[in-house]
């Protein structure tokens, strides 16, 4: 299938390694031209050389997406923003009565308001050219609250509770601009190592009997940034292997 998104250009933040790389190379097999963005300059640069392996065109902007600086620099970069996939690192875990609000402003920072401003900043545009996507990684907590993850399940609530409203303005959802959310369950990356002290746990209570595939993530994302999927907005679609065990 041809997603008629060739020529394009997508900002992908976080997009070094994992779920974001997974988005970006998918994006670019595509067509897709792409801004990519890391902390790490040499992983970064490493991710950008792979992507422009697929004939298209890659700006790199090293940093932190949630400092504005650095969101600013990455808007410049592009010369338009036609498909915008938001991502950040999740927050740490723990218990929640040790947490206090420098801990949660910067999960709010990383997991909501950057993605908020990153949204404020394109789909006016987007909407003024008669196209536009937006994607939000944010988590299969969303549907079911991760013990532990309390500042994760916190912050991606509120932006999918914002997305929601955004996206069903008549003036972004009738000029062609789609606002979604892709929600992760286990998948091999280097966050799941991370949590299970550097290796990758048995995938228990996953019903395909193994975690996720960043490059099938990607081409779920790059299918909700097609043509054909115009008509899909405001929705929350879960990629866990079976794990949620709900009708809704």
């Amino acid at each position: 299938m041809d997603l008629g998104i060739a020529g394009r250009w997508a900002l992908v933040c976080a997009s070094s390694r994992g779920l974001g790389f997974g988005c970006a190379d998918a994006l670019a097999g595509e067509g897709v031209n792409l801004v990519v963005n890391g902390r790490d300059a040499a992983s970064l640069a490493q991710a950008a050389s792979r992507l422009r392996g697929r004939g298209v065109q890659v700006e790199e902007v090293s940093g932190d997406v949630t400092d504005p600086g650095v969101r600013e620099r990455m808007l410049a970069a592009a010369p338009r923003v036609d498909i915008l996939v938001n991502n950040a690192g999740g927050p740490p875990p723990g218990d929640f009565r040790d947490w206090g609000e420098d801990d949660w402003t910067g999960a709010l920072k990383a997991n909501m308001l950057t993605a908020v401003d990153l949204v404020r900043a394109t789909v006016d545009d987007m909407a003024s050219r008669g196209y536009g996507r937006v994607v939000n990684i944010t988590s299969a907590s969303v549907k079911s609250p991760l013990p532990g993850l309390g500042l994760s399940n916190g912050a991606r609530s509120g932006l999918t509770g914002f997305i929601a409203g955004v996206a069903r303005q008549p003036q972004l959802a009738s000029r062609g601009v789609t606002l979604n959310n892709l929600l992760p369950g286990r998948f091999d990356t280097d966050r799941i190592r991370r949590l299970s002290d550097g290796v990758l746990p048995e995938p228990t209570g996953i019903p395909a009997g193994r975690f996720g595939r960043p490059g099938e993530f990607g081409a779920a994302c790059a299918f909700l940034c097609s043509e054909q999927a115009g008509y899909i907005t405001g929705q929350n679609l879960l990629l866990d292997g079976g794990a949620y065990p709900g009708t809704f």
